[in-house]
């Protein structure tokens, strides 16, 4: 795999990559949903709804429970304060239902003892972001993490990785983006970075084969130990 040789950073997403979050988002849309006088929804809802931001999340929990489309009136009247509750309740529960995904802590030891530079990229809001690394103790490994609401564009746009490219000096041929999902693969490949893509995530409910990624890597370490054998020596990581 050639579009890994020379690889010298990786950038990793967190929701449905690093972190089994779909619990937190239960609980905190279930008491955002009861302020609001709505039905709760399940968990198969709201797995193909994350990964695009906050916003589109509320927009599409709203349109779900009032049947109607995400940007309709009575969606939009209600958006702001469905949006309040949502953040006060998951800052509240931020982390205290998530798991850390196999391969992951063991996979960014590898990644770092090779020498690859790391950066988090997510659409999570940043303020979710920085306390939930934090807690599952994987953000001593990360020199740059971006969330959804750090720079002016988000996922699916190249922005955020174009911008830890540049941060870290590096060609996007340079950088590998790694995720669970179209997202990432689509800014990976409008960026120019070679990506890899992982199958237990969420990727809006459809199938990770339908990802256009260079690969599928079960766990970050098999994509830490990929990249190791991609690298030849003539360009150390």
């Amino acid at each position: 795999m050639t579009v890994l040789s020379g690889i010298r950073a990786a950038i990793i997403d967190l929701d449905g990559t690093m972190l089994d979050t779909l619990p937190d988002f239960h609980v905190a849309l279930a008491a955002m949903l009861a302020e609001l006088d709505l039905p709760p929804v399940t968990r198969a809802q709201i797995a193909v709804m994350v990964g695009k931001g906050s916003e589109n999340l509320i927009r599409a929990v709203l349109a779900l429970q009032l049947n109607e489309a995400p940007q309709s009136p009575p969606v939009e009247a209600r958006f702001n304060v469905a949006m309040e509750a949502y953040q006060r309740h998951y800052l509240a529960i931020n982390g205290q239902h998530s798991t850390v995904y196999p391969g992951v802590t063991a996979g960014l030891q590898a990644m770092q003892a090779a020498g690859l530079r790391l950066a988090c990229v997510t659409n999570k809001p940043i303020a979710f972001t920085t306390p939930l690394l934090a807690q599952k103790g994987l953000d001593r490994f990360f020199a740059l993490v971006y969330g959804g609401d750090s720079l002016a564009r988000k996922k699916p746009d190249p922005l955020p990785l174009l911008t830890v490219c540049a941060d870290f000096g590096l060609q996007p041929a340079q950088v590998v983006a790694i995720g669970d999902s179209s997202n990432d693969a689509q800014a990976a490949r409008a960026a120019g970075c070679p990506v890899l893509t992982v199958p237990y995530g969420y990727n809006h409910g459809v199938s990770v084969q339908d990802i256009d990624s260079d690969g599928i890597v079960g766990s970050l370490l098999e994509a830490a130990e990929l990249i190791r054998s991609q690298t030849t020596p003539a360009s150390p990581i």
